[in-house]
């Protein structure tokens, strides 16, 4: 549990658009994991091995080296720059406007997708008992009845959020705790007794070659399970001390993840009979794979096991879904503390919550249920939307370094001159792995947030608004060459693709591609004193750069 020692007065003011600085070390932590182990652990080992077979060891290992490299990259920023919705603010201070408000919008969409996404979860493992079955069609969309329960599920989040962030990081936390213990249990109790080494090989230990094993690192969920450690990062404005703890929640909630996603893939390969594989990975099969942990615990034989793994089945997935309500609302706080959204959306109650955040990130969830058909079909696009938004960081960090190299860094990450431009390009394979049948959805979400937002922009600047934000195109004229770029190799590529893109050399063209990228938006990004200007404006608009 998180531990409440008195604080002083909140240093802003709430109800005049402040947030209040109420969690500490624990809380921002536990934000962390609550977000990273959610759904994904109820999912992403089957769906994984029927991707990759066992060589999905190898994907969850790479997958977590790519999160480390942006955590670390996030760390170092995060201390920084210690503000509410930092991760759509980096971009802003290094190219301004327009790159700020894009990379704003990147991180919106994936915050707002994600909770809709872990009530759908929590619907289809209800599934298991009688009075639940009749809330999914057998496409995985949702019936009438199940429509309402998510539509229940969805407010109880927000009522949650509205509590404040105290309230939030205690139930957060204590949802954490389970979560935690659970996947642990059936990692030791399955393993003790039901641990087979022969199922790596028997089959082929990489039946589906090296496009399997890269394949399931953005498509089968696995990068999806290992995403959330921003959330400390969007919790920034309200952390009591975030130069100290930003770095450390970061960093030791990939630690914490990685290792318990890793033993979990193992674990379920290792203790599933041969004659759920025997027609191959692809056609894995064996009664209760919709729910895959609880089904292989039933099946050897662990039946309260199973019983547990349903309860968590609901319990995991609510604890993300809850902390991604939060960081819905505190990313829309700060695209319009930067001016990109109305300023209505950084009003603060009483407790310090954005409430009309709040309400939209209600009113997003409950659209999404309309169209959304099951849980793996959305995690390509979550997650190339949430890299796409991550990708921003090793650019922003690439200008700082050059640009304000004397700023104070309470983490200060070792090579971070390679590390950023290696973490960029890596970011970069991650989309492209997801495919181009994904990739070209995304354009089309990305297409209407510059509707919604750049009209917004375009209002203000006519209006003459005082917050009316400036979008520096020179800055960003690298943006639309990246995003083009980036679809151009996709549909050229070969996961999901023309195909005229061999498997190798399209990896190498995406990593060239990125560095280009990269030292583009270096070289055109904003000068100095335009950077420091920025963070003054939001110091002055009440959300400071530094407790």
């Amino acid at each position: 549990m998180v531990s409440v020692d008195p604080i002083p007065k909140a240093k802003e003011n709430p109800g005049a658009g402040g947030l209040r600085r109420d969690v500490g070390l624990i809380g921002l932590m536990w934000a962390s994991v609550g977000s990273i182990i959610g759904s994904g652990w109820l999912y992403g080992a089957q769906k994984a091995v029927v991707v990759a077979g066992p060589a999905a060891v190898v994907s969850w290992v790479i997958g977590a080296v790519a999160i480390v490299l942006l955590a670390l990259v996030h760390a170092e920023l995060g201390g920084m720059f210690p503000v509410a919705g930092g991760t759509a603010r980096y971009p802003h201070y290094a190219f301004g406007g327009l790159a700020g408000m894009s990379f704003g919008w990147f991180s919106w969409l994936q915050a707002a997708t994600v909770a809709p996404i872990e009530v759908e979860a929590m619907i289809g493992y209800a599934g298991h008992w009688s009075w639940a079955r009749g809330f999914q069609h057998s496409d995985g969309t949702l019936t009438t009845d199940g429509f309402l329960v998510a539509v229940f599920l969805m407010a109880v989040f927000v009522a949650v959020n509205f509590f404040g962030v105290r309230a939030l990081a205690h139930t957060n936390s204590a949802a954490t705790w389970w979560k935690i213990a659970v996947p642990l249990v059936a990692i030791f109790v399955i393993a003790a007794g039901h641990f087979h080494p022969g199922n790596f090989t028997s089959e082929g230990f990489a039946p589906f070659g090296a496009k399997g094993v890269l394949s399931a690192i953005s498509s089968s969920g696995i990068i999806f399970a290992l995403l959330g450690f921003e959330q400390a990062i969007q919790l920034a404005g309200e952390s009591r001390d975030p130069k100290r703890d930003l770095p450390r929640a970061t960093l030791g909630s990939v630690a914490i993840g990685a290792v318990v996603y890793v033993l979990l893939q193992v674990v379920f390969i290792a203790a599933l009979p041969h004659s759920a594989f025997a027609d191959g990975w692809a056609k894995l099969n064996y009664a209760g794979i919709s729910g895959p942990w609880a089904g292989l615990a039933t099946l050897v034989g662990l039946g309260w096991l199973s019983a547990v793994l349903y309860l968590d089945a609901v319990i995991s997935p609510g604890g993300t879904g809850l902390i991604y309500t939060t960081a819905t609302s505190r990313i829309s706080f700060g695209l319009a503390r930067n001016g990109y959204a109305p300023k209505v959306f950084a009003h603060t109650d009483r407790r310090g919550v954005p409430w009309f955040g709040l309400i939209m990130s209600f009113v997003t969830g409950v659209v999404c249920f309309l169209p959304f058909p099951s849980w793996q079909e959305l995690v390509g696009f979550i997650t190339s939307a949430s890299v796409l938004m991550y990708a921003g960081a090793p650019l922003a960090y690439g200008v700082f370094a050059d640009r304000l190299p004397h700023h104070e860094r309470p983490y200060r990450l070792p090579g971070g001159r390679w590390v950023s431009p290696g973490s960029f390009a890596v970011a970069n394979l991650i989309i492209y792995w997801a495919g181009w049948d994904t990739l070209w959805r995304l354009g089309v979400a990305i297409v209407i947030g510059y509707v919604l937002l750049g009209g917004y922009a375009w209002y203000a600047v006519r209006a003459g608004l005082p917050d009316a934000p400036r979008l520096d195109w020179k800055a960003a004229q690298w943006l639309p060459a990246y995003l083009l770029g980036l679809g151009l190799i996709s549909w050229q590529g070969g996961f999901g693709g023309q195909g005229h893109l061999g498997l190798w050399w399209d990896m190498l063209v995406v990593t060239a591609f990125s560095l280009a990228v990269y030292y583009w938006a270096k070289a055109s990004a904003s000068r100095p004193e335009e950077i420091e200007r920025s963070i003054e404006e939001v110091t002055v608009a009440g959300a400071p750069a530094h407790p």
